[in-house]
């Protein structure tokens, strides 16, 4: 099995190595566009499904890994900030409030396609805007949806309780990725 994993994100790559992987990292350009009657709960699903598809075709013995996380608060899709007032107003909404981290993955071979998607809750503490200011200073998350990553100093500092995969809220729900990949 040849794995490719579809993702410029540093954590995917260190949470797939970590779970003992071989991997070659590709490149999908792939417009990243949720319809609107899609339900915020199948949007991370629906992203990643969009971007094996956009793969170029498989060869024999690939495995393609696509995956893409959404953060929502109130049925509110809260994607990758857009600047720093982007990413400001979205901490201020996080701010004392449970969220949900959806994480949709696909894994595709040259005749099947598997999507799945695991959800966890997440609450924070209240955050000043002296931390908000700080925190994009520091961390720049504008990579990251929901503008925070859970590992960085805002889920150390911020984070009261979650509920689900810490894996999940970081990108990668690697007890679905592992049991997939190990099936396959």
């Amino acid at each position: 099995m040849k794995l490719l994993l579809a993702s410029q994100s540093p954590r995917r790559k260190e949470l797939l190595s970590s779970l003992g992987f071989d991997f070659e990292v590709v490149k999908i350009d792939c417009e990243e566009i949720v319809p609107d009657h899609i339900k915020v709960g199948e949007s991370a699903a629906y992203l990643s499904e969009l971007k094996a598809e956009a793969f170029r075709k498989l060869e024999e013995g690939e495995v393609l890994l696509t995956a893409d996380t959404v953060v929502a608060i109130n049925n509110q899709f809260l994607g990758k900030p857009k600047n720093e007032e982007d990413a400001k107003a979205m901490l201020q909404m996080l701010s004392g409030k449970t969220h949900q981290v959806y994480t949709g993955i696909t894994i595709k071979t040259l005749d099947k396609t598997i999507t799945q998607t695991d959800v966890a809750e997440v609450e924070f503490d209240e955050i000043t805007n002296d931390e908000i200011a700080y925190y994009i200073q520091h961390y720049k998350p504008f990579d990251k949806a929901g503008s925070y990553g859970i590992q960085e100093w805002l889920g150390m500092a911020k984070i009261k309780k979650m509920n689900g995969s810490f894996y999940t809220i970081m990108g990668l729900p690697t007890h679905l990725v592992y049991k997939i990949l190990k099936e396959i």
